[in-house]
């Protein structure tokens, strides 16, 4: 029997059919592995977090003031020191650094897709320099009426980023009210120069020696002063955004491929972006007046899960702030046990932590594309319209509906 040219072309689609469902398997299956990876990794590293500092614990006695104080044991032979150290010093600060590296990733994560700016980061919308004039202002100023300095900073630190969020929203927002993220990126750049302008002149008029150091320290992010109701509301913030961004994790893939493709398949680009950029920004906020702003976590995290899981966000952002909660977690463990008597500022460890993993993973991409073309350059893909020289390109229907 004769083949018909139609004949070959369903043969060729089920083909690419049934090859897309074997990627989604492997997909699927790499999402669960690293999943259960991060998990195992997450709860292990807690208990050993929380046997390190000035006074080592072994992770029996660890493992045993946590099951005295949930009531799984009686709990004898724990002693009232160890349960001092790990109940009311250290878990608090462990907690609180998972929840403030899951909420810095995922928002990472969503803010890199919404404007299609792989710099882009948390501290987008100018939240991580309007809270820091926030902070500075009452710590230099002084300002003192009936509540300790400490939630006075959080207080300021939170209206100083909400502050410079409108602002960039304002400068950015076209005629339209649409939100253009390239206009975002550059609005939110200036804000945020001109609050690093404030908070300079802060520190440089009012100042002493020892309120610049303070404040030079905040700006750089410190778990110090964490106890059970930081992270219990950092613990909550985390929730909200990790249920909230799942939630949106089909429009992300959407946006993936560009305002126009989202547009496409019936998604109000406008509101959805406006909606996002938001609901970000504000938990961000949160987290930057508890903890002080804390780089890097939201630029390489998301990243790095990229290259692990690939792009859907359905599997990423899971991924994502369980990688967040691992590189603050033991940022932060690194920042105070390294010295004996200085605490070292958290986000200096996460810059030494992070970058050089997201360059080696760069590099490894890199060349993971350099041999792909150089299989479709040979000849081995077939491409419409491509040649020896000219990049092979997927028609831009069967990318978006792999994608999505």
């Amino acid at each position: 029997m004769t083949r018909t040219a139609a004949d070959a072309r369903a043969d060729a689609g089920g083909s690419a059919d049934a090859g897309s469902r074997t990627h989604a398997g492997h997909a699927r299956t790499a999402h669960w592995l690293w999943l259960g990876v991060l998990v195992v990794a997450l709860a292990v590293s807690v208990v050993m977090a929380l046997g390190i500092g000035s006074v080592p614990l072994s992770p029996g006695e660890v493992v045993g003031v946590i099951a005295r104080r949930l009531r799984l044991i009686t709990g004898a032979d724990v002693t009232p020191l160890a349960d001092q150290i790990v109940w009311q010093l250290r878990l608090p600060r462990v907690l609180a650094s998972i929840a403030a590296g899951a909420v810095l990733a995922v928002c990472g994560a969503i803010l890199q897709t919404l404007t299609g700016n792989a710099l882009a980061d948390p501290y987008l919308l100018g939240i991580s320099s309007g809270a820091s004039v926030g902070a500075v202002f009452v710590l230099e100023i002084g300002l003192s009426v009936g509540l300790s300095q400490s939630v006075l900073m959080m207080g300021a630190a939170f209206v100083g980023a909400v502050l410079a969020m409108l602002l960039v929203l304002v400068l950015a927002t076209g005629r339209g009210g649409e939100l253009p993220p390239a206009r975002t990126v550059l609005a939110g750049v200036a804000v945020a120069q001109v609050c690093a302008a404030i908070t300079s002149l802060l520190i440089m008029v009012f100042g002493g020696t020892t309120a610049a150091r303070t404040a030079m320290e905040w700006m750089l992010g410190s778990f110090a002063g964490a106890r059970w109701l930081a992270a219990g509301v950092l613990a909550g913030v985390a929730l909200v955004t990790l249920v909230g961004a799942m939630g949106y994790s089909r429009t992300l893939d959407a946006f993936s491929f560009g305002d126009t493709s989202a547009a496409s398949l019936g998604i109000n680009v406008t509101r959805v972006r406006w909606g996002l950029m938001i609901f970000t920004a504000l938990t961000t906020a949160m987290t930057v007046a508890f903890v002080g702003p804390i780089g890097f976590v939201g630029l390489t995290v998301p990243h790095i899960m990229r290259l692990l899981v690939g792009p859907r966000h359905a599997g990423l952002l899971p991924l994502t702030a369980l990688g967040g909660a691992l590189l603050l977690l033991w940022s932060d463990t690194a920042a105070r046990s390294i010295t004996g008597n200085t605490e070292i500022p958290v986000g200096v460890i996460t810059a030494l932590l992070g970058t050089p993993v997201l360059a080696v993973l760069l590099r490894r991409q890199a060349s993971q594309c350099r041999a792909w073309h150089a299989v479709a350059w040979a000849g081995r893909w077939t491409t419409g319209g491509s040649s020896a020289t000219s990049p092979p390109r997927w028609p831009r229907a069967t990318a978006l509906r792999w994608w999505v």
